[in-house]
């Protein structure tokens, strides 16, 4: 990636869901999976080309996970102006949690770019 990479005002997150899924496999020291839906807004007059994201997930228990790979969902979605990207995937805790993170793309211009995740929570239902 680029050296500089600015915050772009012209890209909006915005997490449409979040479902605790217990029916779903995960390993037995992180037994609680959720399914997260997210959108990813152009508001901007240019295309612009996710290449990557940043995921933060802080653990109850202190533990802090960080995911950061290629793409979204295994792509690299080119989002016109006014249009959007829609996904879901999931990510599985020892207990509650809270996720945040940013998506990292260039403009048509090839100018890098970001634009923050809002922060949201994975609360399993009854756990105290």
């Amino acid at each position: 990636m680029a050296d500089v990479i600015r915050e772009f005002d012209g890209l909006r997150v915005k997490v449409d869901d979040v479902v605790y899924m217990p029916s779903l496999d995960a390993p037995t020291d992180k037994p609680h999976p959720f399914v997260y839906f997210i959108s990813i807004h152009n508001d901007s007059p240019v295309p612009v080309t996710i290449k990557g994201r940043k995921w933060v997930v802080k653990e109850a228990n202190g533990e802090v996970v960080v995911v950061e790979g290629d793409g979204v969902v295994g792509q690299r979605p080119v989002i016109q102006p006014g249009d959007h990207f829609s996904y879901n995937s999931y990510h599985v805790v020892a207990g509650n949690a809270e996720a945040a993170g940013a998506f990292f793309g260039e403009t048509a211009a090839g100018e890098w770019i970001f634009t923050r995740i809002p922060d949201f929570k994975l609360v399993i239902p009854g756990w105290v």
